[in-house]
């Protein structure tokens, strides 16, 4: 059973959900684009656009990793220097 998100975590997954829906409409949207023969550059503008707003997902997602990792180690179980060793780990992964 998955455990009960903070409510903090429910407002991350709510704004990660709603962004990421947005995104896919936006994808459609270039679809359609490429579909009528739009302008490449016109093209260009919605994929710079997209991927921004993908920047922006993982940017919310890894900042939410973070906190987690600090909330998950409130006795200092974990060195800062474990916590920024993960932490790199998964800023590479997204970058």
């Amino acid at each position: 059973m998955p455990e009960e998100l903070s409510p903090d975590h429910t407002e991350r997954q709510t704004e990660v959900l709603r962004r990421l829906k947005k995104i896919e409409g936006q994808v459609r949207g270039v679809q359609r684009m490429i579909l009528n023969q739009r302008d490449c550059a016109e093209i260009l503008v919605q994929v710079a656009a997209i991927k921004a707003a993908i920047n922006q997902v993982g940017l919310n997602v890894l900042s939410c990793h973070l906190v987690d990792q600090f909330a998950a180690t409130p006795d200092g179980e974990k060195s800062a220097a474990s916590l920024i060793e993960d932490f790199m780990a998964q800023l590479k992964k997204f970058l």
